[in-house]
């Protein structure tokens, strides 16, 4: 009987648990995919029926299925392209092929496809634009913050700096980055572009500061037991600043260099829109000054991008932060 009723017990205790699991999971699938899709069918009906009630120069204001139609049309023109594009270089390697079967000491050129860049084409622009001046930034501003934030005499000097060009609108900026890299980058075979380059460096200018600042806090910030700590056991300098100085500002560093990002994203598609730089701000310029029935459309399909696009990357900074803080337990969002 004692044996019975102990198995009982077990079965018992086994089946509250499986259930307990089954509704934790059934927590967290609702917490985690449930709400998300219904914020999102929420917004999608509510910029669906405010759509339809407003009606521009141009036409109706574009609505979700619109948005879809026209992303569907520039997949299809980058498909085409692209096909336009083999077809090119099939041509050439045809013709050279001829011209060396006549005369095989014949000078042969390569020549590029100079189609239209497509809209993923524009959507690698901009991306490895932002990602240049981001990594520019970052390579500045945490140094600087580490230096800032260990040495009050340096955050003194440098403090005034900061505090001056931190507001300062990448607009402003714009001009002043174009002239001087057209007046020091003069080469015959440039390694990039001109345009590259002042959209890049124009978002370093705007990207340094969230992470200057919040370098500087979370340094300042550090534990006054692991700097005593470190003082006993007489850290040098390199070492003091890898075990103690970085680790223990990592969330703050992170925390800067995530805002940058995205400031560097927003910044990007502005100032290419006033630069006529390539990419996504372009894109969008061109497809106003176009003025056809589809722009708005083609224009609402590249707001929607440089969102999810932004949230990615968003996601994608906070996914290394996980990976190198050492406090695996932190909530991070």
């Amino acid at each position: 009987m004692n044996a019975t009723k102990i198995r009982s017990e077990i079965n018992q205790r086994l089946q509250q648990l499986s259930l307990a699991s089954l509704l934790k999971g059934l927590r967290r699938t609702v917490k985690n995919l449930v709400l998300p899709l219904t914020g999102i069918v929420i917004f999608l009906f509510i910029w669906q029926v405010a759509a339809s009630n407003i009606i521009t120069s141009l036409g109706q204001f574009p609505g979700p299925s619109d948005v879809w139609q026209q992303s569907k049309t520039l997949v299809a023109e980058h498909h085409q392209e692209r096909q336009k594009a083999d077809a090119f270089y099939t041509r050439q390697e045809v013709r050279n092929a001829k011209r060396l079967a006549k005369n095989p000491d014949a000078d042969i050129k390569i020549r590029a496809y100079t189609g239209k860049a497509t809209y993923f084409d524009q959507i690698f622009t901009s991306l490895y634009t932002v990602i240049f001046g981001f990594l520019v930034a970052s390579f500045i501003a945490i140094p600087l913050g580490i230096m800032c934030g260990l040495s009050e005499n340096a955050y003194r000097a440098i403090n005034p700096i900061i505090q001056t060009f931190k507001p300062v609108s990448p607009l402003a900026w714009l001009p002043l980055v174009t002239m001087v890299v057209s007046a020091l980058y003069v080469s015959d075979d440039p390694m990039f572009e001109k345009a590259f380059l002042t959209s890049g460096f124009t978002v370093a200018l705007c990207c340094l500061w969230p992470t200057v600042v919040n370098t500087i806090v979370g340094v300042a910030s550090i534990n006054r037991d692991l700097i005593d700590v470190s003082r006993v056991l007489r850290l040098s300098w390199p070492v003091y600043i890898k075990t103690i100085v970085i680790p223990s500002a990592i969330p703050l560093i992170f925390t800067g260099l995530r805002l940058s990002l995205a400031t560097g994203w927003m910044v990007l598609i502005a100032a290419e829109m006033l630069a006529q730089n390539p990419g996504l701000g372009k894109f969008i310029w061109d497809e106003f000054q176009n003025g056809s029935s589809s722009s708005l459309g083609r224009i609402m399909v590249a707001v929607v991008t440089i969102g999810i696009i932004g949230f990615i990357l968003d996601q994608l900074m906070l996914a290394l932060q996980k990976r190198v803080s050492w406090d695996k337990q932190a909530i991070l969002r």
